[in-house]
Parts: C-alpha cells; structure tokens; sequence
C-alpha cells in the first residue's frame, strides 16, 4: 500500500473514530460513516451469484454487515468479508479504512 493511501485511510480512522472510548464506539463511528458514505445500491458477486447491495447493517453483537438482497432473499455478509465490484461504489474507502483499523 502507498504512503499517500495509508494516509488517507488513516485520515478516514481518525475521523470516524473521533471522541472514542472503546472499540464497540469505533465500530458505531465506523458503521455510520459507511452508512453514510456509502452509495448504494450497487451489484457485487458473491460466491458466484449476482447480489445487489442495498445498505449496511450493525448487529446486535457488533458487527457490520453488508445487506445482499437476490430477489425476495436477503442475507447479511460481514463488510470486511464483501467482494467489491470493479470499479468499486462510491464511499469504498471507508471500508478500506475500517479494515486497517480492524487488523489493528
């Protein structure tokens, strides 16, 4: 990774994690950045189907999650776990950044 990108998802850490005292707060900051930012919906593939993302989601225990629809069936994928299309949706960055600062 760049120095320049490194940058700017630290930039985007920082912003989402502002005034943050403990990691369920900087995964709520997270979750409404990509809420936010994130312009959906977009189409993505998962495990070779065709999905279309409608938004993002925070579970009861913590996690965001990516909403798939196909049809009339939704299923929920952890965000870090999404394959991303080419070229990505709009606001992709905020995930990036939520993956450096989830590898810690």
């Amino acid at each position: 990774m760049s120095r320049s990108k490194r940058t700017v998802l630290d930039a985007l850490i920082a912003e989402a994690t502002v005034d943050c005292y403990d990691e369920s707060e900087c995964v709520t900051g997270f979750y409404t950045m990509l809420e936010d930012n994130i312009a959906v919906p977009f189409q993505t593939v998962v495990l070779g189907v065709d999905v279309t993302v409608t938004g993002v989601d925070l579970t009861e225990d913590g996690q965001i999650t990516a909403v798939c629809t196909r049809g009339k069936a939704k299923q929920r994928i952890p965000i870090l776990d999404l394959p991303l299309p080419t070229p990505p949706p709009k606001g992709a960055e905020w995930i990036d950044a939520y993956l450096r600062w989830a590898e810690g």
